[in-house]
């Protein structure tokens, strides 16, 4: 009986029905929508966090850098000989500590035997600055200095840029370029630096090259500097085999060159030395309890999370992730809350015109309950369709913006913590230098909209609440009519 009369009454009030789970739909498929958007929006956020900090790494160790004394100079000096033949061209490489001070390599094995650290990596980043040119006259030895910044580990650095070297004495042309270089442990390339780039051409360090003279480049700056597999590279007068190119998971690669990390160490005169300590966590869910624990037991280090790179990241990426997570929160929730509010008036309302039936129904001896129980059936029938319209609507949504792929821009500042984060880039020179570290400092991902099972269930959840929602309320009316009220409908 109850299904007949449900059948019967639902397709006598198609045009009612349908309204009422429209205005559910919208609300619901605007909660979808959101939620994916917001997914999304994380999930880019994820790819820039590590693009920067290596694949699976929770966290990174560094120290900051002490400040230079009164007669010290942060500024490197290159000295080349002004009388020399002015046809020759003279090249002076000079290679510095990238980030924070270094630390001990024996600081790895004791950050990775801390409760809660499934394992630790450690790494040197480096900065070259290459000087060309030539003297066209002059009678004295000159000298050019280039800045040398203070960028924090794993910032985005790399590519050449041209400085404004200062030449003392004759007239002179001089180019000052500027990449970075990353030491990496061939024995554990599945965290650090290497870990979010895949090798497309040649391959990558084996473990046995732990102080090979070889060399992995990344794609965009084998690219500028024509680089290929096979071929070598010099730096400071080693010159290493190019064996493969990596090219990044998304955006820019943030390191140029890549060593076996002894390599590095001699290049950098840093033996037995790394500037960032790459860890991972046994659970993603005790990442603060492990960073205080390190913190509490290996002093004078700085722990960053990707919480606090998270903090540093701008531009149109976070912008609009703000706006999913505040604006279209409270949007959707609004919405939500209007769709069962209408819901339930026009429920309320299609009861009142149906006094006659129900007082009837009372006269023939049908309790309220009954009759409270054909509402609520005919509202949750009512919230089931418009649940899966919203649905329809929010895939339909979501599978737009995915397809549509809106590039999203991420502007990385630095955390302040000497070196675990994303500095200003490796050098802090002149305007060309600084203007080459900004490009890096920004990165571009595509937008997607990813749909969860969750999020399904959460529509399906709120599909069937706006249903018992407009049905207690249209029960709640029908419940209060009398046999009488039938009577007085007449006319």
């Amino acid at each position: 009986m109850f299904g007949i009369y449900l059948k019967r009454e639902l397709s006598r009030r198609k045009k009612a029905a349908l309204v009422i789970a429209m205005g559910l739909a919208l609300g619901i498929a605007l909660v979808i929508t959101v939620n994916s958007v917001s997914a999304g929006m994380q999930q880019a956020q994820d790819k820039v966090l590590q693009s920067l900090y290596g694949l699976g790494t929770d966290m990174t160790v560094t120290k900051a850098r002490a400040a230079p004394s009164g007669n010290s100079s942060s500024r490197p000096k290159f000295d080349f000989d002004a009388k020399s033949d002015s046809s020759k061209t003279q090249s002076s490489d000079r290679v510095m500590t990238q980030g924070g001070q270094s630390l001990k390599s024996s600081l790895v094995t004791e950050v990775a035997a801390q409760k809660g650290v499934a394992s630790a990596v450690g790494a040197l980043s480096l900065n070259v600055t290459k000087v060309d040119g030539s003297f066209t006259q002059g009678k004295a030895k000159s000298s050019t200095t280039q800045q040398q910044g203070g960028g924090g580990q794993g910032a985005p650095g790399g590519g050449t840029s041209t400085g404004q070297p200062q030449v003392q004495g004759g007239g002179a042309s001089f180019d000052v370029n500027s990449y970075s270089v990353a030491g990496v442990d061939v024995a554990h390339q599945d965290l650090g630096p290497l870990a979010t780039s895949k090798i497309t051409k040649g391959r990558t360090f084996t473990a046995t090259q732990t102080n090979a003279k070889v060399a992995v480049l990344s794609k965009s700056y084998a690219k500028e500097n024509k680089k290929t597999v096979g071929k070598s590279l010099t730096i400071s007068g080693t010159k290493y085999t190019i064996i493969g190119i990596a090219t990044p998971d998304s955006s820019d690669s943030t390191t140029d060159v890549y060593l076996p990390l002894k390599q590095a160490q001699t290049l950098g005169d840093a033996k037995n030395k790394v500037t960032t300590i790459y860890v991972q966590a046994t659970d993603s869910k005790q990442i603060d309890a492990v960073k205080s624990t390190i913190q509490k037991n290996i002093s004078g280090t700085t722990v960053t999370t990707s919480a606090d790179l998270a903090d540093t990241v701008s531009g149109s990426l976070s912008t609009a992730a703000n706006l999913a997570t505040n604006v279209g929160k409270w949007l959707s929730i609004a919405v939500l809350v209007a769709a069962f509010l209408v819901a339930a008036l026009l429920t309320s309302s299609a009861v009142s015109r149906r006094v006659r039936e129900f007082g009837t129904l009372k006269a023939l001896g049908w309790p309220s309950r009954k009759v409270t129980r054909q509402v609520v059936g005919e509202s949750i029938v009512n919230g089931l369709l418009g649940g899966a319209l919203g649905i329809a609507l929010g895939l339909g949504a979501a599978y737009a913006v995915t397809a549509i792929s809106p590039k999203l821009t991420a502007e990385l500042g630095s955390t302040g913590g000497g070196g675990g984060g994303m500095g200003g880039g490796p050098g802090g020179g002149g305007p060309g230098q600084q203007a080459a570290s900004a490009a890096k400092n920004t990165m571009e991902v595509a937008l997607s909209a990813p749909v969860s099972v969750t999020t399904i269930a959460l529509a399906a959840g709120l599909a069937i609440a706006g249903g018992l929602i407009a049905g207690a309320m249209g029960g709640w009316r029908a419940s209060r009519m009398r046999p009488a009220d039938a009577l007085r409908s007449v006319s």
